[in-house]
């Protein structure tokens, strides 16, 4: 108890009796009642009615939707505190449950530890390259869904979890408890609303809620596999992808006849479920070499009673645009355009800050927009990292109040910033050996393969990785399969050998920092 009070935020509710911050100053006199709370609470398999009440407070979703429309707003539960600590106290042992007996789904991304959207990514950028590389095209469709974590049908997932999760007797009455009879009222200003029973759904943001809505929808993946197509979830956002052969008229349409089956299946399935795939947001993308693209931008798949043409302009995938020929182009001018407004506004007020609060600011506005995501760059074209260093470069200047035309390199020596190029080695490099080392989700560790020489050689103990052959080089030499050996082989084998990730983090950014300014 005492250990998970100190790792939740302090953050307070209105439906708190006490702020947080007090609790946790008074941690010694609480702890022994709030543990005979929690350990009646799950002996008796019993969620009190008191801590089902959550206050709604309605976020907009991005900041250029009309406010006026309700279904731009997110409705994100605030829970009590109490409620919370109860939450994470079981999460923390569903989590060991589902660790323990492998029933995770191996490409669901979201709410999962050593997972992120860039591993998700990562993962889906890597085939669709390799797709291209070695069959010349791939069809990305993005599957989108209407409040989905709020149409959840509880006794169908109570159902899932007995027979799928193995999850019955007083455990299953807990959740039981936990989901039947909640209530919410809307908060706006200083208005609230009336008490609404919830009779489906899981409350955004509370500690289960997403959890509960992965399990819901495991069977997704079983349907996918059964139509022979690759996927990657991440919460409500479903990636489906195949490879095709553009030159070839019957590969074409056997990859759009598997997709539409399989999103029909999907579609019938999420009826069933109380969950609803919107038809007219879901968005294809092609992926091929330029000179394939303009041959196939004519395809079309049909989801539901609408058919969905290629993007013409580059759709969000998990905050990355993607375009048709995986450049990433239309990316990094989104990305340089909101840097540069950021750099515009803290330039403003520069003389009014010190410098490592200045520091500070442009981490969390610059560095943190050059840093995600930032693997799926290596190998694109020099222009886009002479865009993205120009960034940077502007970023130093801020923070050093160096002159337009000072020379930058002494800037980014004194600030100890790799260059933009090399946080790119950094992040793939990063990985991979979180990948060697279990560190990683198995869906990237599986991408890569050690070195086994067919006789005894030195090699053999250099701790090097197969080196896959490529066809394009602006396909399977960017592919992370192909990246990660290539960065990682010619590493020093005393860093290769790090013990921790830490001593690895610090090892390497010495190593390229050397290779950038020595």
């Amino acid at each position: 108890m005492r250990k998970i009070i100190h790792a939740s935020p302090t953050k307070s509710c209105a439906l708190d009796p006490i702020p947080t911050w007090l609790l946790k100053q008074c941690e010694e006199q609480i702890i022994p009642v709030l543990t005979l709370s929690v350990n009646v609470s799950l002996e008796t398999a019993e969620f009190s009615d008191e801590l089902k009440k959550a206050c709604v407070t309605p976020l907009i979703r991005k900041a250029l939707l009309d406010c006026e429309i309700l279904k731009n707003y997110r409705p994100v539960s605030n829970l009590s505190f109490v409620s919370k600590l109860l939450e994470r106290i079981v999460c923390v042992q569903l989590v060991d449950h589902l660790k323990v007996n492998g029933l995770y789904e191996v490409f669901q991304s979201a709410y999962r530890q050593l997972h992120s959207t860039e591993t998700a990514l990562l993962r889906v950028h890597n085939d669709l390259l390799q797709a291209v590389d070695s069959h010349g095209g791939a069809i990305l469709v993005l599957l989108d869904l209407s409040a989905a974590f709020d149409t959840i049908d509880h006794a169908k997932l109570l159902n899932i979890l007995n027979t799928s999760f193995g999850i019955h007797g007083s455990a299953l009455n807990w959740f039981s408890s936990h989901l039947k009879d909640r209530t919410q009222t809307v908060q706006i200003g200083s208005s609230l609303s009336k008490d609404q029973k919830l009779k489906f759904g899981v409350p955004q943001g509370s500690v289960l809620g997403p959890i509960l809505y992965t399990i819901y929808t495991t069977p997704l993946g079983r349907i996918i596999r059964k139509h022979g197509l690759t996927f990657h979830l991440y919460a409500d956002d479903t990636q489906l992808y195949i490879a095709f052969k553009p030159a070839e008229h019957s590969s074409k349409a056997d990859a759009i006849s598997r997709i539409e089956s399989c999103v029909q299946d999907i579609r019938i399935w999420m009826t069933n479920n109380l969950l609803k795939l919107n038809d007219d947001k879901t968005e294809v993308i092609i992926i091929t070499s330029k000179e394939d693209i303009s041959s196939n931008l004519d395809i079309s798949i049909r989801v539901g009673g609408h058919l969905t043409s290629p993007s013409m302009t580059p759709p969000r995938n998990l905050g990355v645009l993607f375009d048709s020929t995986c450049s990433l182009e239309a990316h990094v001018s989104k990305m340089c355009k909101n840097i540069n407004f950021n750099l515009y506004s803290v330039g403003k007020i520069r003389k009014y800050l010190d410098r490592p609060t200045c520091e500070t600011l442009i981490n969390a506005t610059v560095t943190s927009r050059l840093d995600y995501c930032n693997s799926l760059l290596y190998g694109a074209k020099a222009s886009l990292f002479n865009k993205l260093q120009l960034c940077q470069n502007n970023a130093a200047r801020i923070v050093t109040r160096r002159r337009k035309y000072d020379h930058i390199r002494p800037a980014l020596k004194e600030l100890h910033w790799l260059p933009v190029e090399q946080r790119v080695q950094f992040k793939i490099l990063l990985l991979t050996y979180k990948s060697l080392n279990g560190l990683a989700p198995k869906h990237l560790s599986e991408i890569l393969s050690p070195y086994t020489p067919s006789r005894s050689l030195r090699s053999e103990d250099q701790h090097l990785l197969k080196d896959p052959r490529w066809r394009l080089e602006g396909f399977g030499k960017r592919a992370f399969a192909k990246a990660a050996p290539s960065l990682w082989n010619p590493l020093p084998l005393g860093l290769k050998r790090s013990p921790s990730v830490d001593s690895f983090k610090t090892g390497l950014k010495t190593y390229l920092f050397k290779r950038a300014f020595e």
